[in-house]
């Protein structure tokens, strides 16, 4: 489901920190948005969302305007996010967070494969979800967006403090998805070989505005990296 975002003005309260950015992701593409800390990337998918109203621009999604529009039905059109900040049900067991992704219309088949790419959640199906590392609450998360079947996934910081043997997990699960379900990606991230190893193309934010957009390919890398330089 094509996302489209164009002149997007937000902040909070009197602070503006988007400046007039414009956005799209194509039905089943997957676009990246790098930054350093404190540059908006957050703000930028919680105005996607809905999260926050912007003050000037629009959001359109699948070619209906949902500018403004309440968090919970923008997802009831088949996006799933992925917050960086508390993002699981800690007091509820892995499996209770698990149904909460289709309030427990969950395909078997579609469980087991998911549970497949993430073989450590399905060790804790009856642990709290609170208890789990901060790795295994980053793989619940994802784990929980793809059981949502969504159309689009919207992803802030998936890979952040996690070691690099989680992050290949999280790629492969996200190339997995596009491959066999074609589904659409927004991932917000600092982890600039994890954003190449998933999305078709990438684009750099820096203090509120997108400066830059490169294919996904390895050679694009140093430019990136040049890019996000303090």
């Amino acid at each position: 489901m094509k996302l489209t975002a164009q002149g997007i003005e937000s902040g909070y309260g009197t602070a503006t920190v988007l400046r007039g950015v414009d956005l799209t992701v194509g039905d089943g593409e997957a676009v990246g948005v790098v930054g350093r800390n404190g540059m908006g990337k957050t703000t930028l998918l919680e105005t996607l969302l809905g999260f926050i109203r912007p003050t000037a621009g629009t959001v359109h999604l699948g070619g209906e305007d949902i500018t403004g529009r309440l968090p919970e039905r923008t997802v009831g059109r088949g996006v799933a996010y992925g917050p960086q900040d508390e993002p699981v049900f800690a007091a509820l067991s892995v499996e209770e967070n698990i149904v909460a992704a289709k309030a427990g219309h969950i395909d078997p088949k579609r469980r087991s494969t998911v549970l497949e790419l993430f073989p450590v959640l399905g060790t804790r199906l009856r642990q709290r979800a609170g208890t789990l590392s901060g790795g295994e609450q980053k793989m619940l998360v994802l784990a929980r967006a793809l059981l949502a079947d969504p159309t689009l996934i919207v992803l802030d910081e998936i890979t952040a403090g996690l070691q690099p043997s989680m992050v290949d997990t999280v790629v492969s699960a996200l190339r997995w998805e596009r491959q066999e379900r074609g589904t659409g990606i927004l991932l917000v991230e600092q982890n600039i070989d994890a954003t190449l190893g998933v999305c078709d193309r990438v684009a750099v934010m820096k203090l509120g505005r997108l400066v830059a957009e490169e294919p996904a390919a390895e050679e694009a890398r140093e430019h990136l990296l040049r890019l996000l330089a303090p």
